[in-house]
């Protein structure tokens, strides 16, 4: 992330950088983490794939260091993203391995903890789609983010479908809430009216 804004945007302080991962909310859908950016950015400096261009004071705010992308960095950016396109693996399943293999926990608690979790799939998904609606109407997102922000949408779509498909199968146990009764016989879209 830091290695493409540099390169697309030219030199910049890593606090910039910081806000535009923020503004991007790239830590949830996009697994990079904000908070070791700082750290990631002296190793890129370390190894040569950005280097200091000069440090810049404004007013009372602390000394920033610019940084700028080398070529050594601009080689390493088309080799990460050349990975990132060919990846399609899916990372693991850790529901898939709870639900196959979560040991003896009591069955009545299953159906509450994937209602749970279907809320709060639901959720992030109405953020997500909250968020996206701000920054078209800010018009802060090109064609490009657009898509990214369609994909994150259509996972989190998959996710509560897979709930949906999966909730008859709940709802034979008396257990389950009856607001999650109600709704988990609902398709996606008919739950978020």
């Amino acid at each position: 992330m830091a290695l493409g804004l540099l390169a697309e945007r030219g030199p910049m302080h890593g606090h910039r950088i910081r806000r535009e991962a923020e503004d991007k909310n790239v830590e949830s859908w996009g697994g990079v983490s904000v908070g070791a950016l700082y750290r990631e950015l002296h190793h890129m400096a370390r190894d040569g794939l950005i280097e200091e261009v000069r440090s810049e004071q404004v007013g009372g705010r602390p000394e920033r260091t610019i940084y700028a992308v080398t070529e050594d960095g601009r080689r390493e950016l088309e080799i990460l993203r050349e990975r990132a396109m060919a990846d399609f693996q899916r990372r693991p399943d850790t529901l898939g391995v709870a639900l196959l293999f979560g040991g003896s926990a009591p069955a009545e608690e299953l159906p509450g903890q994937l209602w749970s979790r279907r809320q709060a799939i639901d959720n992030l998904l109405k953020s997500l789609r909250s968020k996206r609606a701000r920054l078209i109407q800010a018009r802060c997102l090109n064609d490009r983010a657009l898509a990214v922000f369609r994909r994150s949408e259509l996972f989190l779509e998959a996710e509560l479908s897979w709930h949906d498909e999966f909730g008859p199968i709940l709802l034979k146990d008396d257990t389950i809430p009856q607001d999650a009764r109600t709704l988990a016989g609902k398709s996606p879209m008919e739950s978020q009216r």
